[in-house]
């Protein structure tokens, strides 16, 4: 599912207009973007936790020419499923 199917459904779904689903859309993405920025997490409980990892420092190896390569700290964005979410899938 795309973003234009997801805003599609969501209209449907709520009984809203498209317009009012693509903002509704847009709204809650851009929330949960910068409340990970801040660092906090998003917990929607039934469905799952969004939140901010951070990832070590490591070394690998590049593999075309097998020279090893430093790979720095980063922090990437994560999502565990919550229990409800995990339930619905496996049904």
């Amino acid at each position: 599912m795309n973003k234009a199917e997801l805003v599609s459904a969501v209209a449907e779904k709520a009984g809203i207009s498209k317009k009012d689903a693509d903002k509704a859309v847009a709204a809650f993405t851009s929330v949960v973007a910068e409340t990970m920025k801040k660092g906090d997490k998003v917990v929607l409980v039934g469905f799952g936790t969004f939140e901010v990892k951070e990832r070590a420092a490591r070394t690998g190896r590049n593999p075309r020419t097998n020279q090893i390569i430093n790979i720095p700290a980063a922090k990437v964005p994560s999502f565990k499923a919550g229990s409800g979410l995990k339930e619905t899938v496996a049904k």
